[in-house]
C-alpha cells in the first residue's frame, strides 16, 4: 500500500528554504516554493561552508561543483588588528577533509544560491510571492500573497528570515533586536592587491577589543576578495536593511589597524553597512501544520560564519525527522526536529553573539565534524524533561 506524501509549501527561497525544498523534492514530497523577490539575482557577498554544511550539499548532489567553485583556505587565521600577531591558526584544507569528513570552503553567496536554486523543480518555484497572511485551518493551510493570489498546502515551512510572517503568525509581532553592531561588506578585485607587497591570506580575521574584520576569497580562482566587519554602532535608525558606507567611514573605524587592512580599505570602491539583528531563543518553533527554520527560528550575528549553515542543517534535520516518523505524523516530526536542533542552534547563537569563535586556538570539531544525518536522534520527551 502506498501512502501519498503531504504537499508542502516552503516560504522563502534563501539558502535554508532552497536546501529544504531540494531535499524534500528529492525525497518525493510535492513541494512548492514561494519567494518574495521578483526574480533570482546574485545577491550577497561571501559565505563560509564548513564540513557540516558540505555534508548536506553532498545529499543535495552539489558537493563536487561547490568544491570546484569555492576557495579552499588551508587555515582560519586570527590576527591582532594592530600588531598583526597571530592569535590562532585553525587548520582547514586537507585536515578538514580528513578530520571532519568534508571540505571547508569560502564562496560567493550568490553563486552558491544559484547552484542550490537550480536543483529545484523550476515549475514549482514561484517568484514575486510575498506572503501576507497564513491561515492554518486544521486540515490544510491557506496562504494569501500580496499579488492577490492564494495557495494551499498540507504543511508550511517558514524559511522566511528574520522578519518571518510565519513566526509572526505563531508568536505575534515583535521586532528583532538590534545588536548594537553593524557589518560593513565589500568585494575587492584581487588584481588591485598586487600593487602591495603584502600577504593577503585566504581566510583571516583581524581583531581588536571591540571590532573585527573577516577577510577571504569568494571564488576558486581567487579573483574576488571579500571583507565583512563587526563594528559597534549604538543605533540603527535608517529604516532599511542596509545603507551605503564609505572608504572614509572604514578608515575611521579601523584607523589603528595594520597595513593589510589599510590596503583593503584603499582598494574599496563600494562598501555597504548592515545592522546585525538577533532574537532571543524562541519558545515555539512549530504549531500544528506550521514549522520554522533558519533565521525565522534563530537569527544570529554572523560572527561564527554559521548562520546560513544552521539553516541548512535545520533543513536536513527537518526532512530526516519527517522521514523517521512518517510524513503523516507531522506533529511528531516537528517535535523531533525541534528537540534535535534547539540546543545546537541556541549554542551557536550564543557563541556568535559573544564573538569569541576561533579567536584563540580551540577545537572546532563540535561545529565542523557534526553530521546531521549520523547524529543519534534525541527523544523529545527526554529533552522536555531536561529543559523543565
Amino acid at each position: 500500500m502506498t501512502t501519498t506524501k503531504p504537499s508542502i509549501a516552503v516560504i522563502g527561497a534563501g539558502l535554508g528554504g532552497a536546501a529544504a525544498a531540494a531535499l524534500l523534492q528529492k525525497a518525493g514530497y510535492p513541494t512548492q516554493v514561494y519567494e518574495q523577490a521578483p526574480e533570482f539575482s546574485r545577491l550577497g557577498a561571501g559565505i563560509h561552508l564548513g564540513p557540516n554544511a558540505m555534508k548536506v550539499m553532498r545529499r543535495i548532489g552539489i558537493e563536487d561543483q561547490l568544491e570546484r567553485m569555492g576557495s579552499h583556505p588551508s587555515h582560519w587565521f586570527s590576527r591582532d588588528g594592530e600588531t598583526g600577531e597571530y592569535l590562532s591558526r585553525i587548520p582547514l584544507g586537507d585536515f578538514a577533509k580528513q578530520e571532519y569528513g568534508a571540505a571547508y570552503i569560502t564562496v560567493h553567496r550568490g553563486d552558491l544560491h544559484a547552484l542550490m536554486v537550480d536543483q529545484l523543480d523550476q515549475d514549482r518555484l514561484h517568484f514575486g510571492k510575498r506572503l501576507q497572511k497564513v491561515d492554518d485551518q486544521g486540515d490544510q493551510v491557506v496562504m494569501n500573497f500580496a499579488d492577490g493570489t492564494e495557495a494551499t498546502a498540507d504543511l508550511v515551512i517558514g524559511a522566511d528570515g528574520v522578519n518571518s510572517v510565519i513566526r509572526e503568525h505563531l508568536l505575534g509581532e515583535e521586532a528583532p533586536i538590534y545588536s548594537g553592531w553593524v557589518a560593513h561588506r565589500a568585494i575587492i578585485p584581487a588584481e588591485k592587491l598586487k600593487a602591495y607587497d603584502l600577504d593577503f591570506e585566504a581566510c583571516v580575521k583581524w581583531w581588536s577589543e571591540d571590532r573585527h574584520m573577516m577577510v577571504y576569497y569568494v571564488t576558486g580562482d581567487q579573483k574576488e576578495y571579500y571583507y565583512v566587519t563587526g563594528v559597534p554602532e549604538p543605533d540603527w535608525n535608517h529604516g532599511t536593511s542596509f545603507v551605503d558606507s564609505s572608504r572614509e567611514e572604514m578608515r575611521e573605524a579601523f584607523k589603528n589597524y595594520g597595513p593589510e587592512v589599510q590596503a583593503l580599505i584603499d582598494c574599496t570602491d563600494k562598501v555597504t553597512k548592515w545592522p546585525l539583528l538577533e532574537r532571543n531563543p524562541l519558545p515555539l518553533w512549530h504549531d500544528n501544520r506550521l514549522v520554522l527554520l533558519g533565521d525565522a527560528a534563530h537569527p544570529m550575528k554572523p560572527h561564527m560564519a554559521q548562520g546560513a549553515v544552521m539553516a541548512i542543517e535545520d533543513a536536513a534535520m527537518l526532512v530526516r525527522c519527517m522521514e523517521t516518523t512518517g510524513a503523516d505524523n507531522y506533529a511528531d516530526a516537528f517535535e523531533l526536529y525541534r528537540a534535535n536542533r534547539f540546543e545546537r542552534a541556541s549554542r551557536v547563537q550564543q557563541v556568535s553573539h559573544d564573538n569569541t569563535w576561533l579567536r584563540q586556538n580551540e577545537d572546532p570539531a563540535w561545529v565542523f565534524a557534526h553530521d546531521v544525518y549520523e547524529v543519534p536522534l534525541k527523544d523529545p520527551k527526554t529533552e522536555t524533561e531536561e529543559q523543565a
